[in-house]
């Protein structure tokens, strides 16, 4: 059956997102209304500037719809750090998942760099584009980590709810997104 995914549109890589939802056999939709919550089975939270992406969120209403609503909702980069419960030195925002992340830790745009991860479930061969990346510092009771670099926990999931520091949408490879379709969405 066919999924309206949605990517909320408020800034980051909008459209690579909707064509990996579309290589996923499914319909991409830019959400930029919270009225259009309303005509979707899920939602991707793009990467950028998470402070950016908060403030744009308050100002369009997102955070009290989001917050409330049980959309199963996947988050890269700094839409991880919008789902998290809590962020070093800083309270979270939507707290979906209960985890801790710290921004940044990966170091600066100078610091970007690309890894191959093994994330658990999905594939032992997955591109990880990672620039100004979050990490997962802590995970509470029910979230499960998917992959690490190192020692840093880069990808996690709790319920409906599926958290990168990485883009995946900077690749061809859209498994990641057919997998939060597939398993969380179509559930």
């Amino acid at each position: 059956m066919k999924m309206k995914i949605g990517v909320l549109a408020l800034q980051g890589a909008v459209r690579e997102h909707i064509r990996h939802i579309e290589l996923s056999g499914h319909e991409g939709i830019a959400v930029k209304r919270v009225k259009q919550l309303e005509d979707i089975e899920g939602l991707i939270l793009p990467g950028g500037e998470s402070t950016t992406l908060r403030r744009l969120m308050d100002l369009y209403g997102f955070k009290k719809a989001l917050q409330q609503s049980d959309l199963p909702m996947f988050g890269t980069c700094a839409g991880l750090i919008v789902l998290a419960k809590d962020v070093e030195g800083e309270t979270g925002y939507l707290k979906k998942l209960n985890i801790t992340v710290e921004r940044n830790s990966f170091g600066r745009q100078v610091d970007s760099f690309e890894s191959e991860l093994d994330i658990k479930g999905i594939a032992k061969d997955i591109e990880g584009v990672f620039i100004r990346a979050p990490h997962i510092v802590q995970v509470e009771k029910g979230v499960e980590i998917l992959s690490q670099v190192g020692d840093k926990i880069v990808a996690v999931k709790q319920g409906n709810y599926l958290g990168v520091s990485f883009h995946p949408e900077l690749t061809d490879d859209y498994r990641i997104t057919e997998y939060f379709i597939n398993h969380m969405v179509q559930k």
